[in-house]
C-alpha cells in the first residue's frame, strides 16, 4: 500500500519530486559555476577549483569583456541579425502562412506541397553553401538572414493557428469594404498576438545563438557573430584572441574572461524570456488546437 499524505501525495510523487529536483540541480551548477567564475576578483582567483559564490567579488572580466573592440563587434553584429532577422521572420512566416490559408489561392496546392517537401527533405550543407556564394553574401550579415527567413515548422504552426481563427470576422470586415491587406492588418494581427510573442521569442533566439552558419558563410574575425567569438574564447587555446582597448587582459586571468562572456551571451535572452513567457505559453497552446 501507498503512503499517500494529507496533500494526497504518493511516495511515488516524492520518489519523483526528489529526482527531478536532483537532476535540476545537476543542469544548474555548471551556470551558478560559470557565474561565480565570472564574477571572482582576479587577485583570489585559484585555477581548477570549483567556486559555488566567489570569495570576492568583481567586475574586473565584465569591465574588459565590454572594453574589447572583438566583443562590441561580435555584439553588434549579432544585435542587428538578431533584430532585422526576427522582423523579417515575422513579416514573411505570417504573411504567407495566411496567404495558404486561403484554398482560392492559385498555385496553393503545390506551394503547400513545397513547403512540406522541405520539412522532410534538407538540400545539405555544400548546395546551401554554393548558393550563399553564388548570391555573393559571403561575409555579409545577409548570409545569415536571407536563407533563414522562413522554415517549414513555423509555417505549418501558423497555419494551423491562422485556420483557428473565426472566419466571420473577416467576412464582416470584407462586407465593410476592406481589402485582404486590409484585413490581415486589422484583423489578423491584432488577433495573433499572442502567436506573435511565442514566434519572436523562436525566432530571436535562433538569430541570437547563430552559430553554425556564421562559422562556414563569415571569415572576416570583425563581422563573428556573438557565439563564434564565445566559442573562440572557450574552445581555442588562445583566449587573447579578444582584442580590446586596455591592457588589463594581464591582470584578468583568461578563464574569468571566458566565463564572463558566456555570462554576456546568455543575459539578453534571459532578461526577455520572462516578459514573454506568458504570451509564448499561450501562443504555442492557441496554435496546437483548431476550432
Amino acid at each position: 500500500m501507498s503512503f499517500v499524505s494529507r496533500k494526497g501525495l504518493t511516495l511515488f510523487d516524492y520518489v519523483n519530486y526528489t529526482l527531478l529536483a536532483l537532476i535540476s540541480l545537476i543542469c544548474v551548477f555548471p551556470f551558478i559555476y560559470v557565474f561565480s567564475v565570472s564574477f571572482t576578483d582576479p587577485q583570489v582567483y585559484v585555477p581548477l577549483e570549483f567556486y559555488l559564490f566567489p570569495e570576492k567579488w568583481s567586475l574586473s572580466a565584465y569591465k574588459y569583456i565590454l572594453s574589447t573592440n572583438s566583443f562590441i563587434n561580435a555584439l553588434k553584429s549579432t544585435t542587428f541579425i538578431t533584430v532585422v532577422g526576427t522582423i523579417l521572420n515575422l513579416i514573411v512566416s505570417f504573411s504567407l502562412a495566411y496567404a495558404l490559408t486561403k484554398k482560392t489561392m492559385p498555385g496553393r496546392g503545390a506551394m503547400l506541397g513545397c513547403v512540406i517537401f522541405t520539412l522532410v527533405f534538407s538540400a545539405g550543407i555544400v548546395p546551401n553553401y554554393i548558393l550563399v556564394k553564388e548570391l555573393g553574401l559571403l561575409n555579409s550579415y545577409w548570409a545569415l538572414i536571407w536563407p533563414a527567413l522562413t522554415n517549414a515548422w513555423s509555417l505549418i504552426v501558423i497555419k494551423s493557428f491562422l485556420e483557428s481563427l473565426p472566419p466571420e470576422l473577416e467576412e464582416s470586415a470584407k462586407i465593410d469594404g476592406s481589402s485582404d491587406l486590409g484585413v490581415f492588418l486589422r484583423i489578423v494581427i491584432p488577433l495573433s498576438l499572442p502567436a506573435i510573442a511565442a514566434f519572436t521569442l523562436f525566432f530571436a533566439v535562433s538569430h541570437w545563438n547563430t552559430y553554425f552558419n556564421a562559422l562556414i558563410y563569415i571569415s572576416d574575425s570583425k563581422k563573428w557573430t556573438l557565439q563564434v567569438l564565445v566559442k573562440s574564447l572557450v574552445i581555442d587555446s588562445d583566449a587573447t584572441g579578444i582584442s580590446g582597448s586596455s591592457g588589463d587582459d594581464r591582470m584578468v586571468p583568461q578563464e574569468t574572461i571566458r566565463m564572463a562572456s558566456i555570462m554576456l551571451a546568455m543575459a539578453p535572452i534571459l532578461v526577455i524570456y520572462p516578459f514573454l513567457q506568458k504570451h509564448f505559453a499561450k501562443g504555442v497552446m492557441l496554435g496546437s488546437v483548431k476550432g
